[in-house]
């Protein structure tokens, strides 16, 4: 089973976008830490930085809610993708979102049913693999 599961800080504000089909797409990027004691000292050290992609109701969710610098829980799916620059092959992985919301831990939270989460319960998949073929989903 592919599942990663991330707490972390957001970088920025998560940028909503939609596809021409119109669904909704949003990206953002976690940074991963912990602390550790280093010659007697305690210092944050980071694991790494972490892009997130989030898709319709979870996106448009993410976007009015996450603002950088929260702490979040990431919830999703590791996918790797293939991509050229220039000529030159690349390759990047990212997190495609099933979950994400604020760490209870370090905050509060006031919790508002969204009007489009009725509709997101009737798709079996909050994903690109519910997109449509016009260059909208990526491939893992």
């Amino acid at each position: 089973m592919n599942q990663v599961a991330l707490v972390g800080n957001i970088t920025d504000d998560p940028e909503l976008r939609y596809t021409q089909s119109g669904a909704a797409l949003a990206g953002f990027t976690v940074a991963v830490s912990h602390r550790s004691k280093h010659n007697g000292e305690w210092q944050d050290v980071t694991d790494g930085f972490f892009r997130c992609t989030a898709w319709r109701s979870v996106a448009e969710n993410a976007s009015r809610t996450l603002k950088k610098g929260m702490q979040v829980f990431v919830a999703g799916k590791l996918v790797q993708r293939s991509f050229e620059v220039e000529g030159n092959k690349r390759q990047t992985v990212e997190i495609q979102v099933t979950h994400v919301g604020p760490d209870l831990q370090f905050a509060t939270a006031d919790v508002t049913k969204s009007k489009s989460t009725a509709e997101g319960l009737k798709s079996s998949s909050d994903g690109p693999s519910a997109a449509t073929s016009n260059g909208e989903q990526q491939s893992a």
